[in-house]
């Protein structure tokens, strides 16, 4: 009995420390929403996973430790819940962020982001109207575009340096202009128009000098919050899934204790039944 229990709550504290890392995960894409991605939602089914594996682990240790078995059944059923949420969410996270990938471009370090590149309910979210506005403001506000200026010994960086930098898809698809839209360098956030015929994709007439306009309202730009979101859930998926593995294991060698703990408490003898008590042999080598 005492070795079921010690066992049941070991498994408890390490599905408690298993919840730092997801709460981890979505603390920081809250702090990336904040400061870059500027979608503010997807963020909280994770924090909210994170918060109820560390409140149910800690019923579960409570209930090892004072050999309760509500609790442990308590921790048993909901944490059952909680691993097919998680696995429901993973493949969410998957799905809405499936298609999509930056272009890349002659001459470029960069990508550029097309809007067109990308499907389904994240993308209908993010261009619709009542989300656009507030997810450009935030970008705007975050002077994410304004960061991009670099200086060597005072002088302005060069075109040429410009073109080898390695851009987020924010900062490529709401701080300059298109690729094709043949604009022309003059520093990270001032573009004029070549000589030659302007594109012919839409974004190049919504181009603006002005620091508060810029590309904020390009489906370029919208795509490369797509692209950004993409980026910072791939990296919280790969945390989740491992996670999720463990947490199976570690699920269901709780409850093959939790089943020999339960056996011992009824007075069966581990591998045997009640069937066999009730009519025990005569013969006992």
């Amino acid at each position: 009995m005492r070795t079921s229990n010690h066992l049941i709550g070991v498994l408890n504290f390490l599905t408690f420390l298993l919840s730092i890392p997801i709460l981890g995960g979505g603390i920081w894409l809250s702090s990336r929403a904040n400061n870059t991605d500027c979608l503010k939602f997807l963020q909280w089914p994770l924090i909210i996973i994170g918060i109820s594996i560390m409140v149910v682990s800690l019923a579960g240790f409570a209930g090892a430790c004072y050999r309760n078995t509500f609790l442990l059944r308590f921790y048993l059923v909901v944490m059952f819940l909680i691993i097919a949420v998680l696995i429901g969410f993973i493949i969410f996270a998957y799905v809405v962020t499936d298609k999509g990938e930056g272009r890349r471009m002659m001459n470029r370090g960069y990508l550029d982001y097309n809007l067109n590149d990308y499907s389904g309910w994240l993308k209908d979210r993010v261009k619709s109207d009542e989300y656009w506005g507030k997810i450009s403001s935030c970008i705007r506000d975050s002077k994410t575009c304004r960061k991009l200026a670099r200086n060597f010994n005072g002088v302005p960086e060069t075109s040429d340096m410009f073109f080898q930098r390695k851009l987020n898809p924010i900062q490529s698809g709401c701080c300059k202009p298109p690729t094709d839209c043949g604009y022309m360098y003059q520093n990270e956030t001032v573009w004029i128009q070549g000589g030659g015929l302007m594109g012919t994709n839409p974004d190049c007439t919504k181009w603006n000098n002005d620091q508060q306009q810029l590309c904020y309202d390009c489906d370029s730009c919208k795509a490369g919050v797509l692209g950004s979101l993409k980026k910072s859930w791939r990296k919280v998926s790969v945390i989740n899934i491992v996670v999720m593995i463990i947490l199976v294991i570690v699920y269901i060698i709780a409850y093959y204790a939790y089943r020999n703990n339960k056996r011992m408490d009824n007075d069966e003898p581990y591998g045997e039944a009640r069937m066999t008590k009730s009519q025990p042999s005569a013969f006992h080598l």
